[in-house]
Formats: C-alpha cells, structure tokens, sequence
C-alpha cells in the first residue's frame, strides 16, 4: 500500500466502519474486555514491523517511526470488546504461525517485500472469502494502522499539510497535482 491509498483508506475510514468505534464514539469503554490483557515488548516490536509494512518509510518517516505497536496496544486494550481483543490476539498468533511456515523465518526478520507480499496475500484471501468474519485481523491491523499514523504527530505534520492554528477562512484554495492532503 503507497501514500496515497494510505490516504484513500483514512478518507473510507474515517466516513465508514471500524472495529472498535463505538467505544471511540461513545467515549466509553466496553462492558466485556480481557482483564490483563498485556502485549510483550516482542508483541509491540511485532506490531511496529506490520505497522512499518504496511506504511513504509519513503520521502517521510514510516509507521514504526510513531511508535505504531504501542498506539495497537491502546487501542486494542481500551476500545475493543472481549470477542474482538479475542479475534486480534488470535490473528496475531496465526500470522506468525502461518508466516514462518510459509517463509521459513519469523515476521520480523524476514525482507520487506516478503512481509508485504504475505499481508497482501492475507488480504486478497479475505476479499475472496467473502466472509468477513475470516481473516479479520488484516482489516484490523491496516485500520489501526492508517488511523494511528496519520493521527500521529509526524503523520500530520510530515506526511500531510499541516495548519496548526488556522487563521480566516479560505474556501479556494490552490490544488495542485502530487500536492499533500491536509491533516484535520
């Protein structure tokens, strides 16, 4: 995934659904979580890794640059339900399990194109599917992470316009082609 369907997906996002938005929407946590949930500092290093995957470092930082795993952990810890801290956990699990055995080498360790070849195969077997139940970690994890980065401070300030403190209104503004959108 590139910048710009980065920014596609904040825009869908943002307008769509998201697991885990009624708790953002509500400003309530949910009634049934996981009592302890704790991910381990290899779990946030894991997180940072398909965080940077799926945003990569280009002309601007990467997502593992914001610290992505740990924004995960939050939100994973405090907006998801018992079920959905469930389907995260177990996605988590599956990932490594099914990337090693594919590639022969954990997550982590392994080259850039073959983490984005296997998150983009996961992917496209969740749109065949047509179940969306099945694999629902993928949407999580790319949800968590277009929101998480460009929420960020160097997602808006860097990878986006930023106007910290806008001055009059200007309903025309100049656009032109390759130009960044602006952060909110």
């Amino acid at each position: 995934m590139n910048r710009r369907d980065a920014l596609k997906s904040v825009a869908l996002m943002m307008g769509g659904t998201m697991i885990g938005a009624t708790a953002l929407l509500t400003g309530c946590a949910p009634e049934h979580q996981i009592k302890d949930l704790n991910f381990s500092p290899e779990d946030l290093a894991f997180l940072d890794e398909i965080g940077e995957t799926i945003i990569p470092t280009t002309d601007t930082p990467g997502a593992k640059a914001t610290k992505i795993g740990e924004f995960m952990q939050m939100m994973v810890k405090d907006c998801y339900d018992a079920e959905q801290q469930q389907a995260f956990i177990d996605g988590l699990n599956t990932i490594r399990k099914e990337f090693k055995a594919e590639k022969g080498s954990d997550f982590v360790q392994a080259s850039a194109e073959d983490r984005l070849a296997y998150l983009n195969g996961l992917h496209e077997q969740f749109r065949a599917s047509g179940d969306a139940r099945q694999p629902i970690i993928i949407n999580m994890l790319r949800d968590l992470t277009v929101l998480g980065y460009f929420t960020s401070e160097i997602g808006a300030t860097q990878a986006l316009n930023y106007v910290e403190v806008p001055g009059r209104f200007d309903p025309c503004i100049d656009f032109k082609a390759g130009d960044k959108a602006y952060a909110i």
